[in-house]
C-alpha cells in the first residue's frame, strides 16, 4: 500500500510540473472551492472568487492536475464553474506535438476519464500521450495538461477516432484552483465584434 501511494504521489507531483510549465507567462487568480458536485451528470462547481476579484464569465479554471472547467455565472465574490466532468462541457484539445484536434466530452459515470472526439481515423495516436487544450479558443491558451490517452478506438459512428483519456484532475478532491487570465482575448472578443458588426452592413 505504501508503495503505491509513493507512486501516486509521484505520478500527481510529475502532473503539477507539467501543468504548471504549460502556465509559465499567464497570469492565474487563486481561488478555493466552496462546494462541488461530482454525482450529477451536469455538475458545477463554486469557487470563493467573483466579478470584485476581476473574474469573468468563459474563463478557464485549472488546478494541480490539469484543466478544471470554465467560468460559467459570475456574483461579487463567488463564480459558478462548469468543469469538465459536465455532459455539456466541450472543450477543444489536441494531441501534444501532433496537429490532430478534437472536443473533450463527458459521458456521465467515472469521474476519472473522459472522451475525446472528432480525431481523424488516420492518425497514429499511442496510448500515454499527453492530451493538451488547443488553444483555439479564448477560454484557454495552448498547451495546458488536460489528462493521458487511455485507450485508442473507433468512433460509433465509424469515421472517426475516439479516444478515453484519463484526466489529469482528480474532481472528488478539488480545492485550490487557478482562473487563467488570457491576456490575447480582449484583442480576440474585438476582432469576433468588428467581424460581426461587418456581416451586419452586408
Amino acid at each position: 500500500l505504501r508503495d503505491i501511494l509513493a507512486e501516486k504521489t509521484k505520478k500527481e507531483s510529475k502532473n503539477e510540473q507539467v501543468v504548471n510549465d504549460s502556465l509559465a507567462g499567464y497570469t492565474l487568480i487563486p481561488a478555493r472551492v466552496s462546494s462541488n458536485s461530482i454525482l450529477k451528470n451536469e455538475n458545477y462547481l463554486v469557487i470563493d472568487k467573483g466579478e470584485n476579484d476581476g473574474i469573468k464569465t468563459e474563463m478557464g479554471v485549472v488546478g494541480g492536475g490539469g484543466i478544471v472547467g470554465i467560468v460559467f455565472l459570475t456574483s461579487k465574490h463567488y463564480s459558478l464553474v462548469m468543469p469538465a466532468i459536465n455532459t455539456k462541457s466541450n472543450i477543444s484539445c489536441r494531441i501534444r506535438h501532433h496537429h490532430y484536434f478534437g472536443y473533450l466530452q463527458w459521458n456521465g459515470g467515472s469521474t476519472l476519464t473522459a472522451y475525446l472526439n472528432d480525431i481523424p481515423r488516420y492518425a497514429k495516436i499511442k496510448v500515454g500521450e499527453y492530451v493538451e487544450t488547443s488553444g483555439y479558443s479564448t477560454v484557454f491558451p495552448p498547451g495546458i495538461f488536460v489528462g493521458k490517452v487511455k485507450s485508442v478506438a473507433n468512433a460509433p459512428d465509424g469515421l472517426s477516432l475516439q479516444l478515453k483519456v484519463n484526466l489529469g484532475t482528480d474532481f472528488a478532491n478539488l480545492s485550490d484552483v487557478s482562473v487563467v487570465i488570457n491576456k490575447e482575448r480582449p484583442e480576440i472578443d474585438s476582432l469576433k465584434v468588428k467581424l460581426s458588426n461587418y456581416e451586419t452592413t452586408q
